[in-house]
Order: C-alpha cells, then sequence, then structure tokens
C-alpha cells in the first residue's frame, strides 16, 4: 500500500491555551534552519505517497519566502492523485500566502478556525477574531481553493447550546467541504488545566458536552456534511483522506520533531527539540527517540482500535484481509462486553452479519471503545 507523508512545522506565533502539542515560539533563524534540513530530507526520499499533510504548529507561519522553498522541495512527490494538505491560521493566511499554496500543488487547506466568537477566541488564547476567520475561510475560496476544512472547539466554559448552535449556524455557511469538531480538553501542564486545577475555571457538565456533540451531528448531516469518522464531517467526496489512512492503520512517514513513522508493524518517533533535531539530520546522526515492532495480533488489535472510530466501523472482510485475523475470533471477550454495553453493534447486509460499527451512545465514548478493543 502506499504510504502517506506527514511534515510537523513546530512553530506558532503564540501557542493557545489548551494546547499540548509539540510547538514553539517563531524564530525566523532557527525556522530557517529548521525548513533548509527538512527539504533535504525531502530530497532524499525515493518512495511515492497517496497524501501528504503539513502540519504544527501553524505551517503559514514560517512566511513566504520559506514556505516557498519547503513546498518547492514537495514538487516532485506530487501528482494529479495527491491529496496534498497544509494546516493555517487564520491570522497568517493572507492572499500571498494564499497564492503561493495554490501554485506549488497545495489542493486542501484546513484552517483552525476554532470559534466565530470572539469572547470565545480569547478564552482559548487564540490570537485572530472571528472577522479575521471568516475573510481567510471566504479569500481562500475566493482564490482557488475548492477543498477547505476547517475546526471548530466546543465545550468552553460558560458555553451553551445555543452558543454551539450559533457557531455551527457560521460554519456551514461558509464555502467548506469539510469540518472537524473537538471538544476542549484539559490537557496536563497546560495554562487552561492549571487554571481549572486553582479552581478559576469551572468545566461544563459531560452531559452538556454529550448534548453539544450530538447537537453537532444531527445539525452538519441536515445540512449536507456526513458524519465520516468521531469528530470529521465532510461533503459528498471531501473526507480527509491523508486521516482515513490513519484510521485503517496503513503505513505513513513522519519528518519533523515528534513526527511518527509507522510501516510493517514497525513504529519510529522522531525527538522532539528542534535544536537538536537540525544538529542530528546535519551529522547524519539518528532522529529517532523511540522505536518499537508490533507483534501480529497487537497489529490486527491496533487496527481495529482506530478503524472503529469511523462511521462505516469494521468489516469482517476488510479486517480479515488487513490483518490475516478473524475479527470475532481476536476480539471475542470485548465484543461481547461492548454489545452488552449498547457501545457496538454488529453491521447487516440482507440480514447477514458483515461487521461491527459504533452505536450512537458508542460515539459519546468511543476512547474506551478502542481501549476495549486494545
Amino acid at each position: 500500500m502506499v504510504p502517506s507523508l506527514y511534515i510537523h512545522i513546530p512553530f506558532c506565533r503564540k501557542k493557545c491555551l489548551y494546547c499540548d502539542f509539540c510547538s514553539v515560539t517563531y524564530n525566523e533563524s532557527l525556522a530557517a534552519d529548521y525548513v533548509n534540513v527538512l527539504c533535504s530530507q525531502i530530497n532524499g526520499l525515493q518512495e511515492s505517497f497517496s497524501t501528504i499533510y503539513i502540519g504544527g504548529g501553524t505551517p503559514t507561519v514560517l512566511g513566504n519566502n520559506l514556505l516557498v522553498q519547503l513546498l518547492k522541495s514537495l514538487k516532485k512527490l506530487v501528482f494529479a492523485d495527491t491529496e496534498f494538505t497544509v494546516e493555517a491560521n487564520p491570522e497568517s493566511l493572507n492572499e500571498k500566502a494564499i497564492d503561493i499554496l495554490l501554485n506549488t500543488g497545495v489542493n486542501r487547506l484546513s484552517i483552525g478556525v476554532q470559534s466565530f466568537n470572539d469572547d470565545t477566541l480569547k478564552k482559548l488564547g487564540r490570537i485572530h477574531n472571528a472577522q479575521t476567520a471568516y475573510e481567510a475561510v471566504t479569500k481562500a475560496s475566493k482564490r482557488g481553493f475548492k477543498n477547505i476544512s476547517i475546526d471548530l472547539m466546543f465545550g468552553a466554559w460558560d458555553e451553551t447550546i445555543e452558543d454551539w448552535e450559533e457557531e455551527l449556524k457560521k460554519a456551514v455557511s461558509l464555502p467548506v467541504q469539510h469540518i472537524s469538531t473537538y471538544s476542549l480538553t484539559y490537557e496536563k501542564n497546560t495554562p487552561l488545566c492549571m487554571r481549572k486545577e486553582k479552581g478559576q475555571i469551572q468545566p461544563l457538565e459531560n452531559e452538556t458536552i454529550a448534548e453539544m456533540y450530538e447537537h453537532a451531528i444531527d445539525y452538519l448531516e441536515d445540512n449536507g456534511f456526513k458524519h465520516y469518522e468521531i469528530s470529521n464531517f465532510a461533503k459528498e467526496g471531501f473526507s480527509c483522506r491523508h486521516n482515513l489512512n490513519y484510521w485503517e492503520n496503513s503505513p505513513y512517514r513522519g519528518l519533523g520533531i515528534s513526527a511518527v513513522s509507522y510501516s510493517e508493524g514497525i513504529r519510529k518517533e522522531n525527538i522532539t527539540d528542534t535544536l537538536e533535531y537540525i544538529k542530528r539530520v546535519r551529522s547524519g546522526e539518528d532522529i529517532i527517540q523511540f522505536q518499537e515492532k508490533l507483534s501480529n495480533d497487537r497489529r490486527a488489535k491496533e487496527t481495529a482500535a482506530v478503524k472503529i472510530r469511523t462511521k462505516k466501523g469494521i468489516d469482517f472482510a476488510w479486517f480479515k484481509k488487513k490483518t490475516g485475523f478473524d475479527f470475532l475470533v481476536l476480539e471475542h471477550e470485548p465484543i461481547a462486553s461492548l454489545r452488552e454495553k449498547e457501545l457496538i453493534d454488529y453491521t447487516r447486509i440482507d440480514g447477514t452479519i458483515k461487521g461491527v460499527s459504533l452505536t450512537k451512545k458508542g460515539f459519546l465514548f468511543c476512547d474506551s471503545v478502542s481501549s476495549e478493543l486494545l
């Protein structure tokens, strides 16, 4: 199977209050060195990729010259059928940056909107406002992007169901083809988590979060966005192929700090220090900080744990061909437990059981389902 390629750009203008991703404050000199070593790695790639995804961090924070340098180095890997995604934040997505992306083969844009409410954006520590987000999406569409995704976050303290419904209304009114929705989580050691631990923030009740999630599913599907994975909704033909590759536990290659590679049961994770990464690439040293070889049954169980996240669930014939294992035998005990809890159910075609998928309740507890399958 043709793998996917992920490239991590760790730079941001300012780290958001909820973020625990591997990112650092933008420094032009450091960014130039980092892009240089990435380009040298890209030039050494010999394989082909079905999808390319540049994430972060904020890739568009690099500035025009570095962005052009990075994207041009990837030109040899981009073909007519390649899905090529770049993440962007509204404040760094000007017309020049949009044109650079379009002219270098990028055909899918993922914009970190998070909210169309200025108060919510301030709470989250975002540095753009709602108007900037609107303008970023509309400019990208007008200048030629036909595949635009936006991220939305729900569940900030004090947010109401009515507030969330207003966010969804604004999202579907824009020229976007894909919407990802994420519940706010208080990750350990982030500023928001520390404020929560001090009692300065009172998180919403789980029941309210669940109601918001269910409302998103109903509202977005009613407005033409098919729910195809736990957090993701797309118009027909616009599901993210790169992410689907992950959810099918297919091979992928990761470049940049903290990036992960996976192939033939071997998982490797790169070091997380930017300066050290640059030094090691330049000197030809190993950049891997962690590596593991998965047993065949572990690979099969991980495939089950990620594939169950999709709306289609797990087809038994597909699973057998993919892993060599009979799903009903491999996951006999978890299946019984999860069905008893009404978190999964059998999928049938003409009355014949063909697979399993999450129930409506199961979507609310997907992490628990995945854990049991592992």
